[in-house]
């Protein structure tokens, strides 16, 4: 079959059948090629709504995958252009993404994280040798042949794929997706095809313990990390990991790229080429575990992840399908609204409101405890009955900035700076602030605050305020603790927050955010509704 562009009618060569996927421009559709019945899928893209630029990243695009021809690549057949929209026509790949397979798995091995890694190192070899650099290596670009036992893993997705000379090094922008970018791509230095050994690195990393070597909510700490190589190999789950594994991940994360592995040095290490003897073959349960939590949380953040600088033509503009964004605002609306309703109970001193919307189980760090971690209702309980029930003062709370981050479809937390007004026992009108983050878990249907950290004033004014004493002063975090993080896990580095993604404790992915600054818009909680998220960042 042609694979240079042709003046052909797309459909007098090729059948349309139903969508597979769809972005800002382009459509993805199964087709079949009339004269032979072979069945393809169909990238359409939607020429007239594409800038001067696009149009050239869809040139390159299209030249790069004409030049890649693997068994382990996922190939183009067909390039056809027509007024107003071009057709590229590819593998009609089935199986879904690797990652998601992995976890459906009986048995998962660190022999078949190997056969795994061999496989993506032999696509990224082949495109090497080609003069093609992939830039975007990462799980969602990781696809099966079919749903067969044993089927081939397929490259996919070439719209940031640039060409190289041999082993040229040069600026060639700023792309990628944040948790596999480079220390070279993150320096802005000369870069080339190192940069996708050092993802493979992390990909491995993540294959074999379910959770990625580099984490932060926060982008700058992140990449903070990546820069410095801080990843470690912490217990318990690393211990059953066999040494060459490691050494492996260590040369593929080398942050000097002269230094750092290739892909047909890596494709004969020991741990690859000697799979049947040097590999593990015990079954890592707590490696698949641990994946579904970080398939399910990638899924929300996908497409926040992915920069505007590199965007591809084929996938969003600005950010987030009108799906996708319409669903994220609903969600976060429902957290800001249960929030209020929390906060209401509480300055109503109502304990029966406040038990309903509370796990049992609540953990706090609040100043009221002094710096200890507190489990259970009975800590609280008491100042319901003894002080909160009591004040018959009128109070007003002012939610400002919520910054909510959506955690799978089940966990939520939302950080916010919280100001109280209320009138002294001298009659005079005083403002406490505290800043809070409280994390959600939905049970049933109903949401539910699992743990809460609070730094500030305390909860809400008693009836012990003493008359003319100002605003409380904003207190510091316990030592030792990062304020608007999980208050019951010490601030160990960057592998505490990895281990966080599969904690035991909640059975919740994820690091809470900072908490955010303030400055913006408030929510004054006697006014009806949550402010419009629209513009808020997606996750």
């Amino acid at each position: 079959m042609a694979s240079t562009p042709t003046c052909t009618r797309f459909t007098d060569e090729y059948q349309l059948f139903e969508e597979l996927g769809k972005g800002a421009f382009s459509v993805v559709r199964r087709c079949m090629k009339i004269p032979t019945g072979q069945e393809y899928a169909a990238k359409i893209i939607n020429t007239k709504k594409l800038s001067a630029r696009d149009h050239q990243k869809l040139e390159r695009e299209a030249r790069i995958c004409r030049l890649l021809k693997h068994p382990n690549i996922v190939r183009l057949h067909d390039s056809i252009s027509e007024e107003g929209f071009h057709y590229l026509v590819f593998d009609l790949v089935t199986g879904g993404e690797l990652f998601e397979d992995i976890v459906a798995r009986e048995y998962y091995s660190e022999a078949d994280a190997s056969h795994c890694i061999q496989q993506i190192l032999e696509a990224v070899l082949h495109c090497h040798q080609m003069g093609v650099v992939h830039r975007d290596l990462k799980p969602e670009n990781l696809l099966l042949a079919s749903k067969s036992k044993g089927a081939a893993v397929k490259l996919a997705d070439f719209g940031l794929a640039i060409e190289v000379q041999g082993d040229q090094q040069a600026w060639f922008g700023f792309a990628g997706t944040p948790g596999y970018l480079s220390p070279e791509v993150l320096r802005k230095d000369p870069y080339g095809k190192p940069v996708d050994m050092w993802a493979c690195g992390v990909i491995l990393y993540i294959l074999l313990v379910g959770y990625p070597p580099f984490w932060d909510e926060d982008q700058h700490r992140l990449y903070q990390q990546i820069k410095a190589g801080a990843y470690d190999f912490p217990s318990p789950e690393w211990d059953t990991v066999t040494p060459e594994a490691k050494d492996l991940i260590n040369k593929m994360l080398t942050i000097n790229p002269a230094k750092r592995i290739t892909a047909s040095e890596a494709l004969k290490h020991p741990w690859i080429c000697q799979r049947s003897t040097v590999a593990s073959m015990m079954h890592r349960q707590e490696t698949v575990d641990c994946l579904k939590k970080f398939n399910a949380r990638r899924k929300l953040k996908v497409r926040h992840f992915r920069f505007l600088w590199g965007r591809r033509f084929g996938g969003v503009r600005n950010g987030i399908l009108c799906e996708e964004r319409n669903f994220y605002k609903a969600r976060k609306q429902e957290i800001i609204k249960v929030t209020e309703q929390l906060i209401e109970a509480i300055n109503n001193g109502d304990f029966e409101a406040y038990t309903k919307i509370c796990d049992p189980g609540l953990t706090a760090f609040e100043p009221e405890a002094l710096g200890n971690l507190v489990e259970g209702m009975d800590f609280h309980r008491f100042y319901f009955e003894n002080a909160l029930s009591k004040s018959n003062k009128p109070i007003h709370t002012i939610i400002l900035n919520p910054h909510v981050h959506l955690v799978g479809e089940d966990a939520a937390c939302i950080a916010y700076i919280r100001l109280t007004q209320y009138m002294d026992g001298g009659g005079m009108p005083k403002t406490m602030q505290s800043e809070e983050t409280r994390v959600w878990h939905r049970r049933d249907g109903k949401w539910q605050n699992v743990h809460f950290h609070r730094s500030g004033s305390p909860t809400v004014p008693t009836r012990w305020v003493p008359a003319g004493r100002g605003s409380c002063s904003h207190a510091a975090p316990p030592r030792g603790r990062e304020p608007g993080a999980w208050g019951f896990v010490p601030a160990l580095g960057p592998a505490a927050g990895h281990r966080r993604l599969c904690g035991k404790r909640r059975q919740i992915p994820g690091q809470v955010s900072q908490t955010p600054a303030t400055g913006q818009q408030g929510v004054v909680l006697e006014n009806q509704g949550p402010p419009d998220q629209g513009d808020a960042p997606q996750g």
